[in-house]
Order: C-alpha cells, then structure tokens, then sequence
C-alpha cells in the first residue's frame, strides 16, 4: 500500500526532527493512523494550506511547509525578475518555527524575504505586502480553528489572498517538489548575513497605525467613557487592539486575562472562534462584573471580530451581519456629517451576506457591489477601484463572518480597524443615550425586520461528496418555483453565470463558482453553496420580514422546504 510506503520513506528520511521522529514511533503499529498521515498530501487552495499539526504529507510540518514554499518560490520566480516575500506569524503552535521555514526556503531560491520578528495581525501583513512592494505576503495561522491546526495563508503582490488560477499554478510547483530532496534552504542567519532576509521594522507598523486612525469618523469617543470587555482569545489582537483603542479614547478597557496573552493551547477557549458564544463565556462573565458597555473578541490572527452589547443589565451578542450593518450606516452617516462621503460612493459585500444592506445603501446613495464569498474578492474590488484612479470611492466592506474593513490600505479584513469604527459608533450612541441594540431596533423599523442566519448539512462517508454534487445539480437544473409558499423571483446561478427572472436570462458578471441563489418576491434570499474545507452544504438565509416573530414563522416553513431539497 502507498501509504505505508510513504509512511516508511519519512521513517528514513525525517530523522533529524526528534518531535515528528517520536510521533512517526508511536504510530507504528496503528495503520488508521498511518493512512490518515500518509494516504495524500495536504491540500493548497486559495486559502494556501491548512490542517492538522503533525508528521506526515496530510499534516502541518517543517517539510510540507518547505515543500509548498518551494512551489511558491518557483512560482514567483516565474512570475518576477525580482521577486520577494513579507512572510509573518500568529499564536499557534509551531507558528513562528514554520515562518522560519519557509523563510529559509525563500532566501535560498534567492528571493528576498521581509519577516516580522514577533507576532503580527493578518491584515499588517495584506498592508506590509503593498507598503514593501512584495511579490507576495505568507502568514502562518489557521485562523480560529482549535490548537490541533495551523495554516499557511497565501497573498499576491496587491495584498489579497490569491485567487484560484494563481492557486492552480502554484499547486502545479508544489506537486513537482519532492518533499525530501527537492527543497533548497538555508539558515536565517546566513540569509541574513548575505542580505536576502531582513526584519520588518518599526516605521512599517508605524504605517500601518497611521492608517488605520485615519479610518476613524468620530473624534470625540473619550467623551462618551466608554466601558469595554475585551478578549484577543489568546491571539495576536492584544497588542495591536489595546493600543489603536488607547489612543481613540478608551480608557476603561477590560481585557480576560486568561486570555490575554498568547496560548498555543488556547486553554480557555479550545475553539477560539468569536462568532461561537462558547469562546466568549469568561469575556461575556468580565463584560457582567465590569458593568462594561460593550464587549469585543478577535480571533487568533486578529482579522475577525466578535461583539456583544447591552439590553438592559443583559449581555447580548451581536451577529456579523447585525455588526456589518450597524457599522455600514454609522459610516455613512458619519462621512455625510463630516463632509467627507466621497463622489459616487462604493460598499462591497459578498452575496451572502445580509440583503438588508442594500436597503441601508439606497438611504445614503451609496453603490453597493455584490462579489463571491471569501474576503479577498472585496480586496479585488477595491484594487479595481484603484486601477479607475478612484480608490476614495470606497468606504466600506464586509461579510457575514465577522470580517470588516474600511479603508483601502489593507485588502483583507482587519478586527484592529473593525474593533476602533466599534468602540467610535458605540461611544457616539452613549452619547445619545442608546446601546448598539437600541440602535439596531431603530435600523429594523427604518429598513425592515431581517433575519439572516447560516445552517450547515453534513454529508458523511464515501458518497458524502457525491450526493452534495448531485444535489447541486438538481437543484440547478430543476430550481424550485416556491419555497416556504413564498414565489421565487429570480435564479442566480454563480456556475453558469447565469441570472433567471421570469423565465428570461442574462449573464452575471461574477467568476464561476458552485453557488445558487434563490432571491423571493419581497427581498428575502436564500443562497446555496458547497463549503470549501468539508463536506458541507451551507445556506444562508436572508428574509425580510414585519418583526421578529414572523420572521421565525417565516424561516421555519422557508427551512423546511430547503431542507427537503438537501435530503
């Protein structure tokens, strides 16, 4: 078996790791475990690598990272005379030690390397990629998956994720690079001492600062005493998070300290992902006995944020379509107040996200563009804006995940941004006397009520991802005509290109992509799409309705009918 030979080729040529030697030794007599490590490589897509830690092809190591950074530098190769890397690290496990890795990849294939010398949030790097002139930025992180995983995300030279061809090009390198004998590397000392690594220096992260305060609509945010609970989930956020609110005001910041210094294990929240209420649970005890106004939570690699606010003496967690809102009207009505709302201005969501935008973009003339799910599509949107000489249209993007963004220089989501424009909109209400829930209140009963909500389908075992397919491909060839008794108005479908109203069709201008959207007469939605990393179908649902209690009727017959098309 393949696996087994695999498994023993490592056995031979990965002795010098004592940690993946011992793990390879324990797993001797077990081949479920064997099988699992061996029986294919770790997949590079657009989001680079992510998996397990641990020996093997299917895992996060020294070699399967050395290995795709061969590929890379290859690529990069072929793509510049003169390529070179920004290349920077989170929390987790073995993060710093894979950054080196890749590093010494980098610098002895002669590219030139730029590399943060101690933790950096996700969105410093998408700026660091720009602010240098980069080919290309690396971060090694998984985001906000448990202790168990890491990741290498990949950026192109205008600081967004890469996109799919760049992945299949770059995928094509790697499967050429034998894991053993086919990386060049060299040691970080002697990159350094030849000149072809250098440390990222404080005038960059100066930079960056700078450019995320000028994203700030409201001067006054000391005034309002704000309370703040905070928790970087034992991430990269403390730092960068602690200070951008210090230097707006905030003088009343609560952080958990139990997770406010970085945890590889994350101890105090296994699944340190801010959208999961469970990872909130000490911050949610700190904001109570601190009688704190808000609460904010990034995740790991500080790109995402989660927030709660106050009804009452009761903490309230806020969705990331609710945060995206709220913050989406407070710029805007913040710019027309300031005189600063630019000629023609642009927002960008991706087409799962909350329809409720459109609304909130028509009351201010805003033009509001739809894009695929994955932030890096609205990063593209606003590189397409500056290729017209008209980057100052934007002022804002988002999606459902918690992921915001309100200025061009970065081209990824930034919770350091995301947590300032927070902490400045609910400073703004106290004022006024409101929470960010009265706020919210008032937005339902000006735009309408909308409920939007993520459920997921697994499909399990062999045929899992074949069943998902073929429900797919019933369901874009037979769409249904009604769901929940309300009628269909219009078929989006993100393969073909196609948009269907009435029975006459026209052509989207979005890439392809395995998504079906079905728009209701009345402005409610409900978008279909096979999840990129496991075998799961997601729907996301975004209904217009009178109030919340319609809403939960309406949901539960919309839901029943979907489902029905899932079994």
């Amino acid at each position: 078996m393949e696996y087994i030979e695999r498994y023993r080729e490592w056995r031979e040529f990965a002795g010098g790791n004592r940690e993946l030697m011992a793990e390879l030794d324990r797993i001797a007599d077990d081949e479920k475990q064997i099988e699992d490590r061996f029986y294919k490589n770790l997949s590079f897509g657009t989001g680079g690598l992510r998996g397990l830690i641990g020996a093997g092809d299917n895992r996060m190591n020294v070699f399967t990272v050395k290995k795709a950074s061969q590929g890379l530098a290859y690529y990069l190769m072929q793509e510049s005379a003169h390529p070179s890397v920004a290349v920077a690290f989170d929390s987790r496990r073995n993060s710093e030690v894979f950054a080196d890795a890749a590093a010494e990849v980098f610098a002895a294939n002669g590219i030139h390397v730029r590399m943060f010398g101690s933790l950096a949030p996700t969105p410093m790097l998408s700026f660091a990629v720009r602010e240098l002139s980069c080919s290309a930025g690396i971060v090694i992180t998984a985001s906000h998956n448990p202790a168990e995983y890491n990741g290498y995300k990949v950026y192109g030279d205008d600081g967004c994720q890469i996109t799919l061809p760049a992945a299949e090009k770059i995928t094509g390198f790697i499967d050429g690079v034998d894991i053993f004998s086919g990386v060049r590397s060299i040691h970080c000392n002697d990159a350094l001492l030849r000149g072809v690594l250098e440390y990222i220096g404080e005038p960059v992260i100066e930079k960056y600062f700078e450019e995320v305060r000028r994203q700030s609509v409201f001067s006054k945010t000391a005034e309002a005493d704000l309370a703040v609970a905070y928790s970087p989930l034992c991430g990269t956020g403390q730092k960068p998070v602690k200070r951008i609110l210090s230097e707006i005001g905030v003088s009343r910041l609560h952080v958990v300290k139990e997770q406010e210094m970085p945890d590889p294990d994350f101890t105090t929240c296994p699944y340190p992902n801010p959208e999961e209420k469970d990872a909130l649970t000490l911050a949610l005890a700190l904001m109570q006995s601190e009688n704190a106004d808000l609460l904010l939570a990034t995740d790991p690699d500080c790109d995402r944020v989660g927030v709660a606010a106050r009804r009452g003496a009761e903490p309230v967690l806020l969705t990331g379509n609710q945060i995206g809102v709220l913050l989406f009207d407070f710029i805007c009505a913040m710019r027309r107040k300031n005189g600063t709302m630019p000629q023609n201005p642009v927002a960008v969501k991706t087409i799962v996200t909350t329809e409720m935008a459109q609304s909130v973009a028509d009351e201010y003339g805003v033009e509001l563009r739809n894009v695929l799910t994955g932030f890096k599509f609205i990063g593209e949107q606003i590189g397409l804006l500056e290729q017209e000489g008209g980057q100052d249209r934007y002022i804002f993007g988002f999606e459902e995940s918690y992921g915001y963004l309100s200025g061009t220089y970065a081209r990824d989501k930034d919770a350091v941004n995301a947590s300032m424009l927070i902490c400045e909109m609910a400073a703004y209400y106290k004022r006024e006397g409101k929470t960010l829930l009265d706020v919210m209140a008032s937005l339902y009963k000006k735009h309408g009520y909308y409920f939007d909500r993520l459920e997921s389908t697994g499909y399990t075992g062999p045929g899992g991802m074949r069943q998902m397919t073929g429900i797919m491909d019933a369901l874009r060839k037979n769409p249904p005509e009604m769901v929940g008794g309300m009628e269909i108005s219009c078929v989006c479908d993100y393969l073909t290109q196609t948009k269907t109203c009435g029975g006459k069709s026209e052509p989207l201008t979005l890439p392809a992509s395995d998504v079906i959207g079905l728009h209701l007469v009345g402005g409610s939605s409900v978008v279909v799409r096979p999840s990129g990393t496991e075998p799961k179908l997601k729907v996301y649902y975004s209904l217009k309705c009178a109030d919340e209690a319609q809403a939960g009727e309406v949901f539960a017959r919309i839901q029943a009918d979907v489902q029905k098309v899932l079994a």
